[in-house]
C-alpha cells in the first residue's frame, strides 16, 4: 500500500494498518519500509476479534493469523466494503481498493 499511497489518497482513501504486533515492532517495520501511514497495535487482538478476521485455520498458533483485508468506511464511519483474501500471504491490488471506494462516493 505504501508503494501506491498517492493513488489511494487521490481516490480519497486514508490508510490505517492494524496488527497484533507490539508498537515497537510496528515502529521498526514502519521505519525500515518507510511506511507513511499509521500502523496501530492491537496486542490482544480485540479489534481483530471484533471484526471476525482471524484465520480459523491459524487459531492453533500462538496468536493466530488475521486474514489480510481491508474495510472501507465512509466519512461517517459506516463500513461500505470489505475486501479480503483467504491466504495470509496474499494481498489485494490497489485498483480493487480504488474501485470499491468509488462505488460509494
Amino acid at each position: 500500500m505504501q508503494r501506491d499511497l498517492k493513488s489511494l489518497e487521490d481516490a480519497g482513501i486514508q490508510i490505517v494498518g492494524v496488527s497484533y504486533d507490539d508498537p515497537a515492532i510496528l515502529k521498526k517495520f514502519s521505519d525500515k519500509a518507510n511506511i507513511a501511514f499509521p500502523l496501530l497495535s492491537d496486542p490482544k487482538s480485540k479489534t481483530i476479534d471484533a471484526y471476525h478476521v482471524l484465520n480459523e485455520a491459524a487459531k492453533g498458533k500462538a496468536q493466530g493469523v488475521p486474514y489480510p483485508g481491508t474495510f472501507l468506511l465512509d466519512r461517517q464511519g459506516v463500513i461500505r466494503a470489505k475486501i479480503f483474501l483467504e491466504g495470509y500471504e496474499d494481498r489485494h491490488a490497489t485498483d480493487a481498493l480504488v474501485q470499491a471506494a468509488k462505488a460509494f462516493e
